[in-house]
C-alpha cells in the first residue's frame, strides 16, 4: 500500500526562494498539506527540487499541484541511491492547472529524488507548487 515518503527526516533542496523570502515562499511549504501557502521560485531557466530520503524507498507516484500560470510543461524526475550519480527515472508533462495532478513512477528504489522543470509556462521561469508528494513503501 503507497503511503507519503516525505518524513521529517527527509532533506528537501530547491533551486531558489522567490526574493530569498523563505518564510513566506519556502521549501518547508511543499509539504505542510496548507492549502493557503506554496514554494514560490525565483524566475530562472530551470527551477529544481531535490529530497534525501533517510532510507532507501520505493516510489510509485509523484502528486504535484502547481498554481496555474506558474507550472511545467516538461518535468524530469531522476534518482540515485548510495550516493550514486542521478539517473533517469521519467519524463512527466504537467498540465498547466491548479489541480492536483498524480503521476505513476515506474517502481524504483531509490534514496535521492530530484524534479527538475525544464519547460515552465511563466515567461520568467517561476515554479509555483501549493502541494508535493512522493507516494511509495519504504525499502525493506
Amino acid at each position: 500500500m503507497s503511503q507519503s515518503l516525505v518524513c521529517p527526516e527527509t532533506v528537501s533542496r530547491v533551486s531558489s526562494v522567490l526574493h530569498r523570502n523563505s518564510r513566506q515562499f519556502g521549501k518547508k511549504h511543499l509539504f505542510d498539506q496548507d492549502e493557503e501557502t506554496c514554494w514560490n521560485s525565483d524566475q530562472g531557466p530551470s527551477q529544481w527540487v531535490t529530497l534525501e530520503f533517510p532510507q532507501r524507498v520505493h516510489v510509485t507516484q509523484l502528486q504535484v499541484q502547481f498554481q496555474g500560470g506558474f507550472s511545467s510543461r516538461h518535468s524530469c524526475l531522476e534518482g540515485s541511491k548510495g550516493g550514486g550519480t542521478l539517473s533517469k527515472i521519467v519524463d512527466l508533462y504537467p498540465e498547466d492547472s491548479n489541480a492536483l495532478q498524480t503521476f505513476s513512477i515506474p517502481t524504483v528504489e531509490v534514496d535521492r529524488l530530484k524534479l527538475t522543470f525544464e519547460d515552465t509556462t511563466d515567461f520568467f521561469g517561476r515554479v509555483v507548487i501549493y502541494h508535493l508528494r512522493v507516494l511509495g513503501e519504504k525499502a525493506v
